[in-house]
């Protein structure tokens, strides 16, 4: 086989998800400064929420599970890989326009279904924007099968840079809506259909010139296709638990005022470590899994599974350790001007601190789940999903009463957790090939340690910045300087340690 390269494609994707995702920064310190906390933002992020909950299934969450180590399947062992994408593309393009024009119709039932606690302002507000920003599942999914196929052949760069174009045009529409004086929310919500069209024309195209010119065509029912839905259909199953921890969340926060804003601005960003390393590694690993296990290659694979723990914890755990430590300097600094307060800003920082204990969980998910993928394994990651969605629901609901609208945050790490735990015992019976080598388990301990010593000299220096950090214009020097110091401390004491080896990072950017 042409093996990925797998180093090299994690630093890929991480550079073009980091790039999103600090772009995506920028959007929603715009949207959060222009807009705020508040009805109207609240209605955006439960009418946004619903096309981005159903993408989980037909984007890359339960469809990519069955199509990516299938197609990549039929890449390595040349089984006419161009014919099956283009069954599949035909499929999912039929499901996903029926899916579009049922939800349409039937939106004022999804939102009272995800979002029941609104009043009759903010519940009508979310059915109109809802109807506006719901086609966008229909570019995303025909982008992802597209991503899939360039993940497959190893051409990580244009469905990782994909993502790209949303922010850009986000921040475009609202620079525009505040230099015009236009409504903003109305600028924001008809900006995502047409991020969707230009997604989809990037990963088409880029699929084209690697040499997948998929053309639409009436779906046709193979055997192949029979074989990837049974495989889909606990995957989406699986998806579907998840997805319903985030409308319990979303539920239990509706009832309290601005909470489902401060929830979606805290998730924001822990979602920056989790998309740069968690989501980087799972895009990576599932299709070199698929196909190192298809030619036989257990070694291989094994080596591959172990540098991707690796090189996630040596991300993750100190981003962790940061949102833990210096959560309200982070937020007070990105969000906090305009219509977003003091008052706001506390409430967002209480939930970083929380998403910060459960980010470590939430990216090593995004390891193991390729380990039982890769295997066309998709029935038990349902069956530990529907465990930890018990979980999130019982705290969630059980919570609220008692500690109000930062339930919902509690839940989701204790669940994270609970679903990390369930992955790693389903991996007994896997064999040598699921047992993480000698260098990794020496490395851990000691990125546990450089972790612990940026956090102790992130609190000190915090503590001293405090004044500046609190001060208009200075204070982004000195969240930079903050930031540059905890960096600094991690990898010198990782390297100090031997953690990490500089001729290791050479090596990988070199690749």
């Amino acid at each position: 086989m042409k093996p990925i390269r797998l180093m090299s494609g994690f630093l890929t994707v991480g550079f073009w998800t980091l790039a999103s995702r600090i772009l995506g920064f920028v959007r929603e310190i715009m949207i959060l400064s222009l807009i705020g906390p508040g009805p109207l933002m609240d209605a955006f992020v439960a009418a946004f929420r619903l096309p981005n909950m159903f993408r989980r299934f037909f984007a890359e969450g339960a469809f990519n599970a069955a199509f990516v180590p299938m197609f990549s399947s039929r890449l390595e062992g040349e089984e006419n890989p161009a014919r099956f994408g283009s069954d599949a593309l035909n499929g999912l393009a039929f499901v996903t326009l029926a899916l579009t024009a049922l939800a349409m119709i039937f939106m004022p039932a999804l939102v009272w279904a995800t979002a029941g606690g609104f009043d009759a302002e903010r519940f009508d507000l979310t059915v109109g924007f809802g109807r506006i920003v719901f086609p966008y599942i229909f570019f995303m999914s025909l982008s992802a099968l597209f991503s899939g196929i360039l993940n497959a052949t190893g051409r990580f760069a244009a469905a990782a840079a994909a993502p790209v174009l949303l922010n850009v045009l986000v921040i475009a529409a609202m620079t525009l809506a505040w230099a015009t004086g236009g409504t903003a929310i109305t600028w924001l919500v008809w900006t995502i259909p047409l991020a969707g069209i230009a997604q989809l024309a990037l990963t088409w195209s880029a699929s084209a010139s690697a040499g997948f010119a998929l053309t639409p065509g009436l779906p046709r029912w193979t055997p192949d296709m029979s074989l990837m839905v049974r495989t889909a259909v606990p995957a989406a199953l699986a998806t579907g638990v998840m997805q319903i921890n985030l409308v319990v969340g979303q539920l239990v926060a509706s009832r309290f005022d601005s909470a489902v804003s401060w929830l979606f601005a805290a998730d924001r960003l822990y979602q920056l470590p989790l998309g740069v390393v968690g989501i980087a590694v799972g895009i990576v690993l599932l299709p070199d899994l698929s196909r190192r296990l298809k030619a036989n290659d257990t070694d291989g694979a094994r080596s591959a599974y172990s540098r991707a723990s690796e090189f996630s914890m040596a991300l993750t755990l100190p981003s962790a350790v940061a949102l833990v430590v210096i959560p309200l300097p982070l937020v007070s600094v990105l969000f906090e001007r305009g219509q977003t307060g003091a008052d706001d800003t506390a409430a967002i920082a209480v939930a970083v601190a929380i998403y910060g204990l459960g980010l470590p969980a939430f990216v090593l998910q995004k390891v193991l789940q390729p380990q039982y993928f890769a295997r066309g394994d998709t029935k038990r990651p349902f069956h530990f999903a529907v465990v930890a969605m018990v979980v999130n629901a019982v705290i969630a609901v059980g919570l609220a009463p008692v500690l109000g609208w930062i339930a919902p945050a509690i839940a989701t790490t204790v669940a994270g957790w609970a679903m990390l735990g369930l992955l790693y015992w389903g991996l007994r019976g896997m064999g040598d090939v699921v047992q993480l080598d000698d260098r990794y388990r020496k490395r851990l301990p000691r990125i546990v340690v450089a972790s612990l010593v940026m956090g102790a000299v992130l609190w000190i220096a915090a503590t001293l910045l405090k004044p500046a950090l609190g001060a208009d214009y200075v204070r982004y020097a000195a969240l930079l300087g903050l930031i540059a110091l905890g960096a600094l401390s991690y990898f010198g004491t990782a390297h100090a340690t031997g953690a990490l080896k500089l001729s290791d990072i050479r090596s990988a950017v070199r690749r």
